[in-house]
């Protein structure tokens, strides 16, 4: 005999359901799951944590890892602030909001946890640049109403910004030594898939900056070790993020195995797995908006948009199929 499926299974079902179709997933050999019956002790987990919500009626929290400052690689991105690829993003994330209310009254509510401050100065981007881009995406969030979005950072956490002893306070207290890490990327796939990916970033920004007597070969050198710091404060600021909310689920902006507690989510349309709204610019082509790298969307012959005195976003004739080829390379 069938067992009754619970109201919180219900519900914590109809929203992993709603997700999955937005799963950014890091296949490590496994192949990617079609269906939440696929998902085994992942999905109990993630149902357990939306049932403890739903249990005391009210809003189911997440918090996502995001936002933390535009890329310094100006062939990438259109500037240091936010522009239609975050304001996508973001309507994105209060959407999947207002779609919970639908069938849930409590309805749920994203914390977004800017982690510009964490490694800024490791990717070359100032706290003050940082401060700027994350005022500016509150302003977005204001000006629209997203009410069920909020922000927490590096200063809210601590309660100061004195950043550079902030992120030391990071490395001594809550940070992997390089060395444990460096033995995670050998025996563990997802943190292997995040490390190339990560370090395929810092060497493309480092390329995009360099000056024409560095070496390839020494600005790759450079970019790993950035990247291996990076993870470390990124992986230091999870921790964070979990002692200040250690009920909330978690979703993160990187693919995910399928089976990690761990939701990784696509915020924009987008051919790679990797990119996010401040690694690229978005190109509309008249039927779908996508996520590509600037000079892609030079290459194509798109012509530039902006709002506000400020440029948002590309635009071009509807994308051929070699098109596609060519935003997928």
């Amino acid at each position: 005999m069938a067992v009754a499926m619970s109201v919180e299974t219900g519900i914590s079902r109809k929203v992993l359901e709603f997700l999955h179709r937005y799963q950014r997933v890091h296949q490590s050999g496994e192949g990617v799951p079609t269906t939440l019956d696929r998902i085994g002790e992942a999905y109990e987990k993630r149902t357990a944590k939306i049932d403890y919500f739903v249990r005391r009626n009210e809003s189911i929290h997440f918090v996502i890892p995001a936002f933390p400052a535009k890329s310094p690689n100006r062939s990438k991105v259109l500037g240091p602030s936010p522009d239609l690829g975050e304001s996508i993003a973001l309507g994105f994330l209060q959407s999947l909001c207002d779609y919970v209310e639908h069938f849930y009254s409590p309805g749920a509510r994203i914390t977004i946890c800017s982690d510009g401050h964490v490694f800024g100065d490791v990717v070359g981007v100032s706290d003050v640049l940082v401060a700027e881009y994350r005022d500016d995406i509150e302003k977005l969030i204001a000006t629209a109403g997203w009410m069920s979005l909020d922000m927490f950072g590096l200063d809210d956490a601590f309660g100061e910004r004195d950043y550079p002893k902030l992120r030391d306070v990071l490395e001594s207290d809550y940070s992997d030594s390089l060395e444990e890490l460096k033995n995670n990327i050998r025996t563990d796939a997802a943190t292997r898939a995040l490390f190339d990916g990560i370090h395929r970033f810092m060497f493309e920004d480092a390329m995009g900056a360099r000056d024409g007597d560095v070496s390839k070969t020494k600005i790759r050198n450079q970019s790993k070790a950035s990247a291996y710091q990076t993870i470390r404060r990124s992986n230091a600021w999870s921790r964070v993020v979990s002692e200040h909310f250690p009920d909330a689920v978690r979703l993160s902006i990187h693919p995910q195995p399928p089976h990690s507690e761990k939701f990784g989510l696509h915020l924009v349309g987008t051919s790679d797995s990797w990119l996010t709204p401040w690694h690229g610019v978005v190109l509309d082509d008249g039927v779908h908006r996508r996520l590509v790298k600037r000079w892609k969307a030079e290459e194509l012959g798109a012509t530039m948009v902006s709002r506000h005195n400020r440029p948002s976003h590309f635009v071009a004739p509807k994308i051929t199929a070699d098109s596609k080829e060519e935003l997928s390379a």
